[in-house]
Order: C-alpha cells, then sequence, then structure tokens
C-alpha cells in the first residue's frame, strides 16, 4: 500500500471512539454516534469496524438516524484459495460480462433499494462511499446480461489487502447468480487478498465464505494491511466474458 495513502487512512483513526477490541461488548454492536464521514469510514476499517446507519423503527427516537458500529463476533471472510464455484454457477456466468468501477453510482443506488429487505443504505452512506469512490478507495463491479442490462454487482473499499464488501444486489429476473458472478470477477481482482463479507449468509457460504472470530480477524486484519492493495482494472478497459472470468479462475493458485 502506498505509505501516502496508508498515511491518509490512519491520520484520522480515533481509537477512543471504539476503544480497545479487548473491551468491547460481546456483542456485533460496539457503538453509536451521529457522524459518518468517509474518512471516519477509512479509519473504522482500520480498527476492524464498519457502519451501518440506524433505520429500525423499532428502536427509540433518538437513536433514528444515527450510524452504528459494528464488528461482529463471528465476521464472513473469504480466504484465498476457498473460492467454490457450482456447475449451475460456471453455467449461468458463461451468458453474463462483467466490469470494474464502470457504474459505481448505479451499483450503490441498486443496493440502496428501499423496497429490499432490511434496506440500510441511505444518502449519507451514499455520499460517504461516492467521495471513497472518487479518492479511488471504493471500487463496484458489475454483471451485464447479453442485452447490456446491469443485473448484478456490488461494492465496498479496498484498503492495502483487505477489500470490505458493504453490499450487493441482483436483478430478481435473473436470480443470484448475477450477484455471485460479481464476486467471482471480483476475486479475480483480489487475487490472494483478503476478502471480508461482514456477516456469513447461505448464498455466500456456497462461495467458500467461512466464519472466524473476532480475535482470529483482526489478526487476519492486520496481516492483509500490510499488504498491497490490488491493480484495479480500468472501467475503460473490455468487459470480460463469463469464458475469460471463468479462464481466468482457473488460472489463480489454488
Amino acid at each position: 500500500m502506498d505509505p501516502r495513502r496508508r498515511q491518509e487512512a490512519r491520520s484520522v483513526t480515533v481509537p477512543e471512539l471504539f476503544g480497545d477490541p479487548d473491551q468491547w461488548p460481546d456483542d456485533d454492536l460496539i457503538a453509536i454516534t451521529g457522524a459518518l464521514s468517509p474518512h471516519l469510514v477509512l479509519a473504522a476499517l482500520h480498527e476492524g469496524v464498519f457502519p451501518m446507519p440506524i433505520t429500525d423503527e423499532e428502536v427509540p427516537p433518538e437513536f433514528q438516524g444515527a450510524t452504528a458500529w459494528w464488528s461482529p463476533m463471528y465476521r464472513g471472510v473469504l480466504i484465498p484459495g476457498h473460492l467454490k464455484v457450482a456447475r449451475s454457477l460456471r453455467k449461468t456466468t458463461k451468458h453474463q460480462t462483467t466490469t470494474v468501477d464502470r457504474a459505481f453510482g448505479d451499483v450503490i443506488t441498486r443496493c440502496a433499494d428501499p423496497d429490499r429487505p432490511y434496506a440500510w443504505i441511505d444518502d449519507r452512506v451514499i455520499e460517504a462511499y461516492g467521495y471513497l469512490h472518487e479518492r479511488g478507495w471504493a471500487h463496484s463491479v458489475e454483471t451485464w446480461d447479453d442485452k447490456g442490462r446491469l443485473v448484478g454487482g456490488l461494492y465496498g473499499v479496498s484498503v492495502g489487502g483487505l477489500f470490505s464488501g458493504e453490499s450487493m444486489f441482483h436483478d430478481p429476473r435473473h436470480g443470484r447468480d448475477a450477484s455471485k458472478t460479481a464476486l467471482l470477477r471480483l476475486v479475480c481482482e483480489l487475487g490472494s487478498r483478503l476478502l471480508d463479507v461482514q456477516w456469513s449468509t447461505p448464498h455466500l457460504a456456497s462461495l467458500g465464505v467461512t466464519e472466524v472470530d473476532r480475535a482470529e480477524y483482526l489478526d487476519l486484519l492486520d496481516d492483509a494491511l500490510d499488504r498491497p492493495a490490488p491493480q484495479w482494472t480500468s472501467p475503460d478497459d473490455p468487459a470480460w466474458n463469463g469464458v475469460q472470468l471463468l479462464d481466468r479462475l482457473r488460472e489463480m493458485p489454488a
């Protein structure tokens, strides 16, 4: 990682906000603040913490619109070499193309669809991560169908050898494989780097995501932050078709 970029991220670290990890509660939620800024997002990632605005109508009114900061007791991660690609996914992927950073705004907007279950992405999140994208920290991966329509994608933040996945979406007419295809392309971009998906789900577990406890995750994070960031594909580069993507995956070290 470029030392100047690391300094930019670490210079805004505020350890007093989260305290010593050994003193964190035995709970996924570790802090609530009113603030959400791009710099605070970067700082938090270095501490193993990520934000989600509180949108649950059941919480007290004074917390509505606040930012919750999370460090799950059991973190979902994809360890390099543990990717699983089902035969059915390979078949679907062959009919799709993928790009990187070509439609970041569209991807985060689709992820923010308020009609999605447990929707949490609000205008503050879109603004903060849009800023990080402009600065080269946040990236998106897009999946397109054979008619050139955006049918799946994901976005997250890249810091050193860590990619913190924030959200993903798929067009219901194309099923979850559209978002899985985007994740396959992300794995190609990351190479042997760590992919943090925050919480595991059956959908992600089918791709090889496993859970590690908080202490193990923080150890993995320390190692990842010492590694160089990937060389992200330019949005101006040609899209990869499904055959190219699967070929690249086969070429990756086991």
